[in-house]
Parts: structure tokens; C-alpha cells; sequence
């Protein structure tokens, strides 16, 4: 894959042509901390930063009259003012009611003769992504929590069982590989009706887990099996541009266990991503699979609600949100980052932190750690990651969009403000712009100007515990960025 780019020295020649941005005057100059950019290294190309609507929460944002349901799809999607995401996760449903928030099926008299069942609404969740499809996203993940209740072993959508007819698995009524693909493939297929293109479909949700709503259990070796009906099945549907992501484990050391069993089962090459959750074990260095590596579900379920950005490091503040993407991303090679739920209301939330946005009847409280994820909205899906290092106190991430220009993404971990400069060796660019936003305790997501100076450094202010994004674009000469 190719992507037009720039190819090295100077990126900030012709220091005059500087964006007149709002001034934001953050502290006194001080010694400038410098970040420089290295195109020469490359790393993962990102596909996305995004969150859920699953659960029937994405009726929250259904039933919010306007000006307030604008102003919350503006928060989740747009690109200049909101957080910019550019993914969504919908939940395909298994339960044949929607009780207790549940998701429903298409098949609810399972196990007769297959008599698809639709509402033209699939928990608000269709809409929400007509809305976002309006909005640019192209990426839309439709991932199974559980397989209809007569699939399984247990006979029921809930409290676990597997899917009949993987290994080790007896089932009197036979082998349900083949039905519960073409049951994933029927649900792509009616949001392909309605103007939504799926891109990737997961067909588990925390296997080594067992919970009273949809849930099914699976190792890495028996989604094997049904990779190996699932992939076969797309392709005859054409659905070949579908990609199948596995298998959402609760934390990551389990999802490195079902990379190893997939990769033993020779099924790498029918998938996409590799995916996990963080709740039973964090991301921890780089996952060992030639396939990608999404991290597709996770939130603060303790802590009480929290719209702070820094509050003594607690889990639910925005700045320890900017810190956990970032670690994924820049130091775990992560291709994507989902949130758990984008939207959730009062009734349900356990006062905890597993939403972007609280929606309270018809008004909405908006956390920070959904400025902390626009922060990244300058990285647009197709980026290819590069090299980034230097400055004292300072976490940094580097990436060349496919229009050719250059994000970069910092993190001041220390408690005073610092002047932030950034260089990129071996780009020339004709009339180069440069802009900034930074969050802090009282910023979401603000422009400041940033400077350029002689010797081709764009500067600007960051508060202490904040962070910075920068954006330069311009014509590039001479120069293309091999995506590995």
C-alpha cells in the first residue's frame, strides 16, 4: 500500500507561511523541549479510534430532540469539532427480547427453518450508523456477543455454552458452524440494504467469559473451526472485502493465548485483527501475530463518574485516558482503539465511567475522555505510524495521514508547562501550515498558535499534565511512504 506523503528534510522550511490561529497564551517561554519526527521509520497503519452504541444505548442519542441529538453526534463525529471517530462497534443481537437492554435476534424462532426477522432498527444501532456514514466513517465493525441460544450447547444465548460443532463440543442437534455464518452474513447483508457498508464482523465477545446476558465460550482453537466456515461463507456472499476479527478476549494476555491458537490452527491468514479487551489484564508490549491488532472494548467500571480531565491520576479522568490510548497505539502497535459505550444514561450507569457522554433524559454531561480521544482525531484512518522521540517529561507519537500530512501527538507528564517544539528531518514542503489544539483542565481540544522558527521547528505551550496535538500539512515534493 502506498500512500502520498513527504519524503524527509526540513518539513518546516519556509517558517513564514504559519497559521493565524487563536492565541492561547499558555505560560512564558520557556527552553523549548524538543520532539523530532523520523518518516524513516514506519510502523502499523491505524485504521481507527472509535466506540459502541450496543446494548440499545444507541437509542439514547435516537431520542434526544434537536438541537441536542446534533449536538451529540457533532461531539462523536465531527472532525473539527468533536472527538472525530471513525468506528463504530454494533452489537449483533442474540436474545429474543430486548429485557434488561438486551440485544435482539433477527432469528427468534431458531431452531425452525431459518425466517429472518427485521425491525429496520436493530436497537437504534442502524441509525446511529446511517448518521455517522453521513459524517465520513467508513469503518463499521458488527461483532456477535453470542450465537442464537439453539446453536449452542446450552441452548440459550446467555451463561456461556459453545457453538455446536467446534471441537469438543457433542451436540445432539447436529453441527451450527454453517447456520451462524449465514446468520453474521444476513446481518451484514441488511446493513448493506440501508446504506451502511460493514467492514468487519466478530462473531465472539469475551469467550473466557461467562455472563447472565448474551455470551458464548470459546479458546482460540475452536474459533479456528469456524473461521474456517465463517471466511469460505463471506467470500461466497460476496463479502469478500469483510474482514474477520477474533476474538475480542478480557484482557490482553488471553488475547495473545487465542493469537497463538489461531496461528496453530492456520486460520492468520482469513483475519484481520486480533482483538482484546483490557479488564482482566492491560496491553503490555507487542502482541506476536503477523495479523492486526485492535483493541475493541474498554472502560472504567469502578470509579465513580468523573468529568475531569486530571484528578490525582484518577481511572476515569481524561488525561489517564490520552495515556491508555497512547500506550496502545504508539508503544503496543495497536491498529485501533474502541471505547466501550459512546453514550449511556443515568438509570444504567452504575454512576461509573463506562461512557463517553451521560445522556439524562434530554439533556447530556460530556467527560473528558472524549476530548482526550479528539486529541488523536488528527490521526485519520490510513495513517501509517512513525518514528518520534526526544524531550524531557514528554510522550510522543508520530503519523503520516494519506493526504500526506504529518500528525503528531504529545503528552506532558510533568506538572509544569512546557514549550513544545517539533522537527521533522528529510520533508520538503511548499508553504507548509501549522496548527495546534491542546486539553487541559479547562481546554477541550483549544487551538493555540503555533510558531516556526529558523531552524524549521514549530513550537507551542502545553500545560502541565495536558496535551498537544499538532497538524502540518502542505504540497509535498519528492516523496512517497511505503506502508509496511
Amino acid at each position: 500500500m502506498q500512500l502520498p506523503s513527504m519524503y524527509l528534510n526540513a518539513l518546516f522550511l519556509l517558517a513564514s507561511s504559519v497559521l493565524a490561529a487563536p492565541n492561547h497564551d499558555l505560560a512564558p517561554r520557556q527552553s523549548t523541549q524538543k520532539v523530532t519526527v523520523d518518516l524513516t521509520k514506519r510502523y502499523q497503519t491505524i485504521d481507527g479510534f472509535g466506540f459502541s452504541g450496543a446494548f440499545q444505548r444507541a437509542n439514547l442519542v435516537v431520542n434526544l430532540k434537536e438541537p441536542k441529538q446534533s449536538e451529540v453526534l457533532n461531539l462523536l463525529f465531527n472532525t473539527t469539532t468533536g472527538a472525530g471517530f471513525s468506528i463504530v462497534r454494533n452489537g449483533i443481537g442474540s436474545s429474543k427480547s430486548s429485557q434488561n437492554d438486551w440485544m435482539n435476534t433477527i432469528l427468534p424462532n431458531c431452531p425452525s427453518t431459518p425466517a429472518y426477522v427485521w425491525d429496520g432498527k436493530d436497537s437504534g444501532q442502524l441509525w446511529l450508523s446511517q448518521k455517522a456514514w453521513s459524517y465520513g466513517v467508513r469503518t463499521f465493525y458488527n461483532d456477535a456477543w453470542s450465537a442464537p441460544g439453539c446453536m449452542k450447547t446450552n441452548g440459550q444465548d446467555t451463561n456461556g455454552g459453545q457453538l455446536c460443532g467446534v471441537s469438543g463440543t457433542n451436540c445432539k442437534s447436529g453441527d451450527w458452524k454453517q447456520a451462524y455464518a449465514n446468520y453474521l452474513v444476513k446481518n451484514i447483508q441488511l446493513y448493506g440494504e440501508n446504506g451502511v457498508t460493514v467492514t468487519h464482523v466478530g462473531f465472539l465477545n469475551e469467550p473466557d467469559y461467562s455472563t447472565s446476558y448474551a455470551s458464548m465460550q470459546s479458546s482460540g482453537t475452536q474459533a479456528a473451526d469456524f473461521i474456517k466456515v465463517l471466511r469460505p461463507t463471506l467470500d461466497a456472499a460476496n463479502l469478500t472485502a469483510v474482514g474477520i476479527n477474533c476474538c475480542e478476549a478480557t484482557g490482553w494476555s488471553v488475547a495473545s493465548q487465542h493469537a497463538s491458537q489461531m496461528a496453530s490452527a492456520g486460520v492468520i491468514p482469513m483475519l484481520y485483527a486480533v482483538t482484546s479487551h483490557e479488564y482482566t489484564s492491560r496491553i503490555s508490549g507487542v502482541m506476536n501475530t503477523k495479523a492486526k491488532v485492535w483493541q475493541t472494548e474498554y472502560s472504567d467500571l469502578n470509579g465513580g463518574w468523573s468529568t475531569s480531565w486530571y484528578s490525582n491520576g484518577g481511572t476515569g479522568d481524561g488525561y489517564t485516558w490520552a495515556n491508555t490510548v497512547f500506550n496502545g497505539v504508539v508503544n503496543s502497535n495497536l491498529s485501533a482503539y474502541i471505547f466501550w459505550e459512546g453514550v449511556q444514561d443515568r438509570a444504567t450507569n452504575n454512576n461509573n465511567n463506562e461512557k463517553l457522554i451521560l445522556v439524562d433524559g434530554q439533556s447530556y454531561t460530556v467527560s473528558k475522555r472524549l476530548w482526550a480521544f479528539a486529541q488523536f482525531r488528527v490521526v485519520r484512518p490510513g495513517a501509517v505510524r512513525i518514528g518520534a522521540s526526544g524531550g524531557s517529561n514528554l510522550k510522543s507519537g508520530a503519523f503520516v495521514n494519506a493526504d500526506g500530512s504529518v500528525a503528531v501527538v504529545i503528552i506532558n507528564t510533568g506538572t509544569g508547562a512546557q514549550t513544545v517544539g517539533v522537527s521533522l528531518t528529510g520533508s520538503t514542503l511548499v508553504n507548509p501550515t501549522v496548527r495546534a489544539w491542546y486539553t487541559d483542565n479547562t481546554h477541550d481540544m483549544s487551538e493555540t498558535t503555533a510558531t516556526v522558527g529558523s531552524d524549521g521547528t514549530a513550537s507551542a505551550s502545553v500545560p502541565g499534565r495536558g496535551m498537544i496535538s499538532f497538524l502540518v500539512s502542505g504540497a509535498a515534493a519528492n516523496a512517497t511512504v511505503v506502508a509496511h
